[in-house]
């Protein structure tokens, strides 16, 4: 696909993604679309530590309902505005994705999987037990939304609508695609897979593999944080569930789904998995059966991924051509 092709595809994606308010006026539909835009936000920024540095991150959930917690207690608690929670209750999240990198980045495969796993389940008790904090089983309800944006001639721009929290969603994801696409083609995401393809050689030469996995922690944390201040100020209640490890194994089968180590990979299989079920209105004890039978049929038959089969399809394309030139 060359440059020209693919900037009108994504252009007509993006049109296409302004004008679905204006087209989907059902709320059923528009609350699935909302929702999918906030996991795709928290899939890509799992995708960050696992598709570029090689990293399983079993806490993503964890990192994600501490975004979610910390906005949702800065709101209610504190009665601070929403703009200057958002940037904070994100940074809280990497600033704990930054204190639990530093011991558990020092491990690798199954046990950095696991200790992560490890941290979540604590979380989750946390959340749980601390009532006092964060009311327990109870949960945290009255959460309020964004606040209103005053405009410079007048009139300000309110969120009160599921269009308007459908468009803030689509302004956040489209800023976490820009800012992970640049950081993945700078030369920092160069040391990032460098890490993941041979820690020991690019340690050779001259990358600090430590340093290196904590960047790309933290930052996957933060993203995670915002993912979770938009959920929680969209549904407006938050309970202890939200911190759970299935949140993280939901995240891991988007990325793996649409294509590890992809931007557009955690995007479909998002998309794919979130809509699918809602769609086709499959009960909710249904669901895991089904999430467990497509993973089974993506690792025998497209380990790559969505993303990933798609490009092996056009790499055996190009390599026909060029067979057949040369014959």
């Amino acid at each position: 696909m060359n440059r020209m092709v693919r900037k009108w595809l994504i252009l007509t994606i993006l049109v296409i993604a302004v004008i679905i308010p204006l087209v989907v006026t059902n709320k059923y539909y528009m609350n699935i679309l909302i929702m999918s835009g906030i996991w795709s936000i928290v899939a890509l920024s799992l995708n960050l530590i696992l598709g570029y540095t090689g990293q399983v991150n079993l806490a993503h959930g964890a990192f994600f309902g501490i975004g979610a917690y910390a906005s949702a207690l800065m709101m209610l608690k504190l009665n601070m505005n929403f703009w200057l929670v958002l940037p904070l209750a994100a940074a809280i999240a990497g600033f704990f994705g930054f204190l639990i990198g530093l011991p558990a980045l020092r491990t690798r495969g199954s046990y950095f999987a696991i200790g992560t796993l490890c941290f979540n389940i604590i979380v989750t008790l946390i959340v749980d037990r601390w009532e006092g904090l964060t009311e327990g089983a109870r949960g945290l309800m009255g959460i309020p939304g964004p606040s209103p944006i005053p405009l410079p001639w007048g009139g300000e721009i309110t969120f009160k609508t599921m269009a308007a929290q459908y468009y803030l969603v689509l302004c956040f994801l489209l800023l976490t695609i820009f800012v992970l696409r640049r950081i993945i083609q700078s030369l920092v995401g160069r040391t990032f897979r460098a890490i993941r393809g041979n820690e020991e050689l690019a340690e050779a030469v001259g990358i600090q593999p430590m340093r290196t996995k904590i960047l790309s922690f933290t930052v996957s944390c933060f993203f995670a944080g915002i993912g979770g201040v938009l959920y929680a100020s969209y549904i407006g209640f938050l309970s202890p569930e939200i911190t759970d490890y299935h949140v993280s194994f939901d995240s891991l089968i988007y990325v793996m789904i649409g294509g590890v180590g992809t931007i557009v990979g955690p995007i479909i299989g998002t998309l794919l998995i979130v809509t699918l079920p809602e769609t086709l209105h499959i009960a909710a004890e249904f669901r895991l059966l089904l999430y467990g039978l497509i993973l089974i049929v993506m690792i025998i038959y497209l380990p790559r991924g969505i993303v990933g089969w798609l490009k092996s399809l056009k790499e055996r394309k190009r390599k026909q051509e060029v067979s057949w030139e040369q014959s």
